[in-house]
C-alpha cells in the first residue's frame, strides 16, 4: 500500500470527506484527491498536519507499518533486539531511555560541529 492508499484509508476510517480533510489541513479538496491518486506528494508541513489529524507517525504515512520501517532501517541485530525489548517497558522507563539517547546524540552532534 502506498501513501495515497494509506491516506484514503485513514480518511475513510475517520469518516471525513476530501473537503473536510482539506479544511483541516488548509488545502483545497482537489489536492487531497491528487495525494490519494498518487499524483502528488505532500510537503513536510502537510505530512506533519496529516499525522496529527490521524494520530499516526509520519513514518507510517510514508512507509506503512512503523515496525516494518524500523526493521528496514536498523541493520544491527543486537540494537534491534534492544529496541524491541524497550518496547515492552512501561512508559516511564521508556522516557528515561529516550532522555539518555537524546543526551548521547546531542553530545555527538556537538562534537561533530566542533570539528
Amino acid at each position: 500500500m502506498n501513501f495515497g492508499h494509506r491516506l484514503k484509508e485513514l480518511r475513510n476510517r475517520m469518516k471525513l470527506s476530501q473537503s473536510e480533510l482539506a479544511n483541516l489541513t488548509g488545502l483545497h479538496y482537489t489536492q487531497i484527491g491528487r495525494y490519494e491518486k498518487g499524483k502528488s506528494l505532500p510537503s513536510s508541513d502537510i505530512l506533519k498536519k496529516l499525522a496529527e489529524i490521524f494520530s499516526v507517525s509520519i513514518d507510517y504515512l510514508i512507509e506503512g507499518s512503523t515496525e516494518d520501517t524500523a526493521k528496514s532501517h536498523i541493520h544491527d541485530r543486537d540494537l534491534l533486539k534492544q529496541f524491541t525489548e524497550i518496547e515492552t517497558l512501561d512508559q516511564k522507563d521508556k522516557e528515561v531511555i529516550k532522555i539518555f539517547l537524546d543526551a548521547f546524540l546531542t553530545k555527538k552532534h556537538i562534537q561533530e560541529l566542533a570539528k
